[in-house]
């Protein structure tokens, strides 16, 4: 890509006309997520548009250049996302390798590391997985029992993890193991495995929304090289709430904010555009429903205002250090404005909105009602709702911890 030297006109330019060769106009509005949290896709625009974007380093633009990121300032992505969306384009590399494995990697795997990982995550050719949680190890993530013993030249991992998310299609897990009993917290080490290997047993969860992105994995002598470990042995809990405020950012900002469907009624299901379908107008051509206009429009002032602070954070974040704590405000801020949509919608839609299947509704409808109940789930992943307020009450206001001092 040309240095622009700052020139955001010449790199807006040179967007604009790299996205009108590239993008296919077949995708335009249609959801991202369907693909990147999907198995691969048969899709030939799909691929042909990952590959570019992956190649330009565009689906990580602010990632450094020498990892194939896309090397840009925080003002030439915001250009970038606002040429996109002006074309209804859509980043096709995502999933937790964008959104919480590579910026954490980036900041504690070493050079090894992040030359043999990161480039494979911006063009989106290994998928990535959290093995995080526990059966006996949830909100209470340092109680985890899954062990890694050192053998010499491998590590022998045992044990098994729940709600990885789309593990049934992931080619590695970034793992917590216990590779020290005596300790807690201090036991815990960051891990690298792959999900190809024998031993790693992957079972989907079906869940009250019809899809199944939520396994069970289970972990039999599997062997792990030594080279595999990401920062200091037993070191992995620091990296581990690194990680955590990263994935906060990601759920916060907006990307997993509570179902309702993608692209329908209007951009991002809006609920006033479904209103005036399903309610209809009056003679001024608003919602013809006093009450419902007036929660709407708070609604749609909450979800801007919170839109903004995204914005802000997400550049602060550039240009500080990183995610704080902060992220667990914009989580909790974020997953509501989502939750409170897909009800909104709902509630629109009136008898529409109670199908789970048949030809008397569409197929937009259908996917309302799935995406509601899907959505329930972000106020519990990512760290629940209750685990977020502990952390805005100890960390950003400094209310003491009536449990007493704690390693969270």
């Amino acid at each position: 890509m040309a240095d622009f030297g700052g020139d955001i006109d010449a790199f807006r330019a040179d967007a604009k006309a790299w996205l009108e060769a590239n993008f296919p106009a077949s995708l335009k509005g249609k959801s991202a997520m369907a693909y990147i949290e999907d198995a691969n896709p048969d899709d030939g625009d799909v691929k042909a548009w990952t590959k570019a974007m992956g190649d330009k380093g565009w689906g990580v633009p602010t990632w450094p250049k020498q990892y194939g990121g896309g090397g840009l300032s925080a003002a030439e992505a915001r250009v970038l996302q606002q040429e996109m969306n002006r074309v209804g384009a859509w980043n096709p590399v995502g999933g937790m390798g964008t959104m919480m494995f590579g910026p954490t990697l980036l900041e504690y795997g070493n050079e090894e590391q992040k030359q043999q990982h990161i480039r494979a995550i911006a063009k989106q050719e290994v998928r990535w997985c959290q093995g995080f949680s526990e059966p006996g190890a949830g909100s209470d993530l340092a109680s985890l029992q899954m062990k890694a013993e050192d053998k010499g030249d491998h590590y022998l991992v045992n044990g098994s993890k729940i709600w990885t998310s789309g593990g049934q299609w992931a080619d590695m897990c970034f793992a917590l193991v216990r590779t020290d009993n005596t300790k807690k917290h201090e036991g815990i080490s960051f891990l690298l495995i792959d999900m190809h290997d024998p031993g790693v047993e992957v079972r989907p969860i079906r869940l009250i929304a019809g899809a199944s992105p939520f396994c069970e994995t289970f972990f039999t002598d599997v062997k792990v090289p030594k080279e595999n470990l990401v920062g200091p042995l037993n070191g992995g809990w620091t990296i581990a709430k690194r990680l955590l405020q990263h994935e906060r950012s990601g759920i916060g900002g907006g990307g997993s904010g509570g179902g309702g469907g993608n692209n329908i009624f209007g951009v991002g299901g809006s609920p006033a555009a479904a209103a005036k379908t399903y309610v209809g107008t009056d003679d001024r051509g608003r919602i013809d429903d006093p009450d419902l206009r007036s929660r709407i429009i708070g609604h749609e002032m909450d979800a801007k205002a919170f839109q903004l602070t995204a914005f802000r954070m997400m550049a602060e974040s550039r240009s500080n250090q990183g995610p704080s704590a902060a992220t667990s405000i914009m989580k909790n801020a974020g997953t509501k404005v989502g939750q409170d949509r897909a009800e909104l919608l709902l509630e629109v839609m009136g008898t529409q909105g109670l199908g789970w299947e048949g030809d008397d509704f569409t197929a937009d409808e259908l996917s309302t009602v799935r995406g509601w109940l899907g959505g329930k789930a972000t106020t519990i992943f990512g760290g629940s709702q209750e685990i977020q307020s502990n952390i805005i009450s100890k960390r950003i206001l400094g209310l003491p911890d009536p449990l007493g001092p704690s390693s969270n």
